[in-house]
């Protein structure tokens, strides 16, 4: 779930900070740029591992702040494909099951990964599992707040850096604002035994 990645990045430390020691500013200045930010292609930051190497600091003309190249590891979510994780439901759409793991929220269930036969309950606004027995069909609901355990079975990266408006977009009406993406998310199935809801498969 978590992975350990090295990164280059030149810090720039104003004078009033000159008085403390360098790595402590470096590394305040580093979660500061970096801590619960999304790199593209890389994950979701998490916090400072260690510092492995500092190259050379210089001060610029007009500038009184140090600027250091900096080598580091930082701890970044990013779980790999076929990872199995326990979250919490946030809530339920048309769209599939919105899981929660409390730090990170943008995880889809999309309904074809859904445990099957499901069936969306418009007046609840729940996904229910129609688990089928000797006895018939019991309905077996995915309640918001219920902790569910799932397999990640993809990610999407979007690039949300901002861009200049283009001239389409220039000559629309500002009330038509463009949905804003999310720039990581997974997706996840829970279509296979053993997976869904933890109380599906314990045993009283």
């Amino acid at each position: 779930m978590f992975v350990l990645v090295e990164m280059v990045d030149t810090v720039r430390i104003p004078p009033w900070q000159f008085e403390r020691k360098l790595n402590d500013s470096i590394a305040e200045e580093l979660n500061k740029k970096l801590a619960n930010k999304v790199v593209y292609n890389v994950g979701l930051c998490i916090c400072l591992f260690d510092i492995t190497k500092l190259e050379d600091a210089y001060v610029f003309p007009g500038d009184g702040a140090s600027h250091t190249k900096v080598h580091f590891r930082y701890v970044v979510f990013h779980p790999f494909l076929d990872e199995i994780l326990i979250g919490k439901i946030k809530g339920c759409s048309p769209e599939g099951v919105h899981v929660s793991l409390g730090f990170f929220d943008d995880i889809l269930i999309p309904p074809e990964s859904l445990q099957q036969p499901a069936k969306f309950d418009e007046a609840e606004q729940v996904w229910v599992w129609e688990y089928e027995t000797e006895e018939g069909a019991h309905d077996l609901y995915m309640d918001t707040g219920e902790e569910i355990r799932f397999r990640v079975v993809d990610e999407s990266f979007v690039d949300t850096s901002p861009t200049g408006p283009s001239s389409a977009e220039a000559t629309s009406s500002s009330e038509e604002l463009p949905k804003k993406e999310a720039p990581y998310t997974l997706v996840g199935s829970i279509s296979e035994p053993g997976l869904g809801l933890l109380s599906w498969w314990t045993s009283n």
